[in-house]
């Protein structure tokens, strides 16, 4: 029979439907802006007397709190007014001190029920939410300057070692030459940089009665270098805003040497700036003696918790600036270790102090700048006010403590480690003591919460009118079918809602664009089929048929217009940064969604309806 679907089929568009409108039911429940407390160690509980404190604090200021939170991960006062977020932070930081970390965050109002589901709201783009984005460019030239001197430090050792006679030369792009005075000691210079290195590209010359060796990086090494020193610089971003407290930063790589960092809630550019900007630095030190004396010794805690604090000795081995590479790995057992690379002056000096210690402890010691805020009454337009002076402390903690099991040099392993995540860890530490590569500030710029939630405002109205306008349309050219393809509409607008809220899709100002453009979109595939039907109306066939023919003949345009804008969804997406992406993310889930409004649920409707009764007319 002619337009009518099979029961399994309407149970399917009701089972999307129920799914569509539970998964973006959380969005009707919008976050509260509230401060998030916790501890700067784990050490540190946050118990209700501390957020009450806190609360009481805001309440002098005049800021409602909504209501108190304690859990797990720290303390949580939900706000009312998205503005008193930042002058309810400074009041917090004031109250609590140092010890805290009061951080700018969003709290769900979402039912348990449809969390339990795992349903909840679109998270919402920086100029939505308002926040600090920076563009951060990588200086790669610099960073293969700096591994190219390592190497050529390794490389002089190695010809001192073996005694062969070279003069150093002025280097070229991407390397760095040698001088001999014969033939004999640059065949041996070559054949054992060869045996020792795979890096290079060994050419020679000669030059003013000199034997020239030419050391360049291989292309692949130097890739090497350009990719180690964007995601060492990538980790190292990632641990410094951290320390901003911000709920939910977005740290990602963008191209080749580009680092997007963007911070919601954050409006303060210069506190954003230092803490990206900072620097830590790393010790290596030998395990005092037992009976070493005190006037020689220094006594640290560990960075983990529930350690006993070791002692020390004051002189220092090297520094983390000799720390060239540290990745976790396997020994040959099987457990976790950390492969350490030092540049050549560093490996001398590990060699050094080693050699003629072995069996005794050696230590790594994280040293971090931390903030201390203290506040002083200031005269500010005659008025008397308490100003934050901000200062900072120095803060030294033993991150790993190993046996020294032979003289090290200038590569050496760390082992007898708990677990590869401790192992990942001491890694992640080592390297991030600095960046690979220097980095400035290729762009930034400031969105303020009014103005976020301008947009919100903006965007929701843009939706409305664009729903509204286009059903009008398609009500007063088709009639009752415009009724149909109306609610189709309605219907495609929760569906990709709902889809982007699963997915975790990130909600932007493009991305609402996306929206509203897959609104004025949809109804394409109602307007092919219905124009369909009301020509095989015209062409003398019957109602039933027509409305068979005007959907059959209509789904190769449909898909054929759909799959091109579709294609132009995924270039942009692929080729895009964070604003096109989001455009094309949204613009590609609307695009599937209406193809199954306009093909299924707009079908199943006019068989519903129509399917299977002897109609004379339609009103279309």
């Amino acid at each position: 029979m002619l337009n009518k679907y099979p029961l399994w089929k309407y149970l399917l568009i009701l089972a999307v439907l129920a799914l569509g409108l539970v998964y973006s039911a959380p969005n009707l429940y919008p976050d509260d802006p509230s401060i998030q407390i916790t501890g700067t160690s784990t050490a540190l509980r946050i118990d209700e007397v501390t957020v009450e404190r806190a609360a009481e604090a805001l309440r002098a200021a005049g800021i409602t709190v909504k209501a108190t939170e304690v859990s797990e991960r720290g303390g949580l006062l939900r706000l009312t007014r998205l503005g008193d977020q930042l002058p309810a932070k400074d009041v917090v930081r004031k109250t609590l001190g140092d010890e805290y970390v009061v951080a700018l965050n969003l709290a769900p109002t979402t039912p348990d029920w449809l969390r339990s589901i795992g349903a909840s709201p679109m998270k919402l783009g920086l100029d939505l939410s308002g926040g600090v984005h920076f563009l951060l460019e990588v200086d790669m030239d610099k960073a293969i300057d700096a591994r190219l001197k390592v190497y050529e430090g390794e490389v002089k050792s190695l010809l001192r070692k073996e005694r062969i006679r070279y003069r150093s030369m002025p280097g070229s792009d991407n390397a760095f030459q040698l001088g001999f005075t014969d033939s004999e000691s640059l065949d041996r210079a070559q054949s054992l940089i060869r045996k020792t290195f795979t890096d290079f590209e060994l050419t020679s010359s000669v030059r003013n009665q000199l034997q020239v060796l030419n050391v360049a990086l291989t292309p692949a090494t130097l890739a090497d270098i350009r990719e180690y020193s964007i995601k060492q610089n990538l980790t190292t971003v990632r641990n410094r805003v951290n320390e901003l407290g911000v709920a939910e930063p977005l740290v990602q790589r963008q191209g080749a040497n580009r680092i997007v960092v963007e911070l919601p809630g954050v409006q303060d550019t210069a506190e954003a700036k230092r803490i990206l900007g900072k620097t830590a630095s790393l010790e290596f030190r030998l395990a005092a003696e037992p009976d070493a004396a005190r006037a020689t010794t220094e006594t640290f805690d560990f960075r983990e918790e529930g350690r006993a604090p070791v002692a020390l000795e004051r002189s220092v081995i090297i520094t983390g600036d000799q720390v060239t590479d540290a990745q976790a790995s396997y020994d040959e057992n099987g457990r976790p270790q950390v492969n350490i690379r030092l540049d050549g002056h560093g490996g001398e000096l590990m060699n050094r102090a080693t050699r003629n210690n072995v069996g005794r402890s050696m230590a790594v010691l994280f040293i971090e700048q931390r903030p201390v805020t203290r506040y002083v009454k200031e005269l500010v337009d005659g008025v008397e006010q308490e100003v934050a002076v901000q200062s900072f402390r120095e803060e030294k903690k033993i991150i790993s403590l190993a046996t020294i099991q032979s003289a090290l040099g200038s590569q050496f392993r760390i082992t007898g480690l708990d677990g590869q995540g401790e192992s990942s860890e001491l890694a992640l530490l080592l390297r991030a003591g600095g960046l690979a590569a220097p980095m400035y500030f290729a762009e930034e710029r400031t969105i303020g919460p009014s103005l976020g939630a301008e947009n919100i405002a903006k965007g929701i109205e843009s939706t409305w009118w664009a729903l509204i306008l286009v059903s009008l349309f398609v009500i007063l050219v088709y009639k009752f079918f415009g009724i149909l393809a109306t609610v189709a509409l309605a219907f495609n607008l929760v569906l990709l809602v709902g889809l982007m809220s699963v997915i975790g899709a990130t909600l932007t100002l493009p991305g609402i664009a996306g929206i509203v453009l897959t609104l004025g979109m949809a109804v394409d595939a109602n307007v092919l089929i219905y124009s369909r039907i009301r020509e095989e109306l015209k062409n003398g066939l019957s109602v039933q048929r027509a409305i068979h023919e005007g959907f059959d003949r209509a789904y190769t345009a449909i898909i054929d217009s759909n799959l091109t804008t579709l294609l132009v969804g995924a270039i942009l997406f692929a080729l895009g940064t964070g604003p096109v992406k989001g455009f094309a993310v949204t613009l590609s889930l609307g695009i599937l969604t209406s193809m199954f409004t306009a093909i299924m649920f707009t079908r199943g409707q006019v068989n519903l309806l129509f399917g299977g009764r002897n109609v004379k007319k339609l009103w279309i």
